[in-house]
């Protein structure tokens, strides 16, 4: 080969790696991520909580779930939190679950989380990411709200004031 075929040969392979990584670029950032919408039902998942409980959503059929997905690290999610343990003690009673999943971290680090806000809803861990995967959740904090028979009502992502928590409570208070 000639120099000018290398350097054809050479461009060539250039731009097809460089069109390759603004593809991948593009699909990993600006094609959504969607894979559960209001109206379908929530996928089932099995979690194991702090406790070592198991915790499966479908146990939860007949209950409102206020279905949380977050990280220790997450400013907005540590601002939430204790809106969301206040509204959880004026709701539990009434057929609203929280069900607060986090996502691949340790469990003393939530551990230490939970006890320096003082929760007392489940958090189950997703060490492996799977659940966050399957419901196609992207930013953290991320809620979605359930019905009593298991539908998606609503997915709002980003932090929550207390009168938001609030009003997703009564949206999916069952009846």
């Amino acid at each position: 080969m000639n120099k000018k075929q290398r350097l054809f040969m050479r461009t060539t392979i250039l731009l097809l790696l460089l069109l390759a990584i603004g593809y991948t670029m593009y699909t990993n950032f600006f094609e959504s991520k969607e894979i559960v919408d209001v109206g379908e039902e929530a996928p089932n998942f099995v979690l194991t909580d702090l406790e070592g409980n198991e915790v499966m959503l479908s146990d939860y059929r007949g209950k409102g779930v206020f279905l949380n997905f977050w990280g220790t690290w997450c400013e907005p999610c540590e601002r939430e939190m204790p809106y969301m343990e206040n509204q959880y003690q004026a709701y539990k009673d009434q057929g609203v679950e929280i069900i607060a999943v986090n996502i691949q971290e340790t469990n003393l680090a939530v551990e230490r989380f939970r006890d320096r806000h003082g929760l007392t809803f489940p958090i189950p861990m997703d060490k492996h990411d799977q659940v966050r995967q399957a419901y196609g959740i992207l930013p953290l904090p991320t809620t979605i709200l359930l019905d009593e028979d298991g539908k998606i009502v609503k997915k709002h992502s980003g932090g929550l004031t207390e009168a938001r928590v609030k009003e997703f409570m009564e949206m999916i208070k069952p009846d």
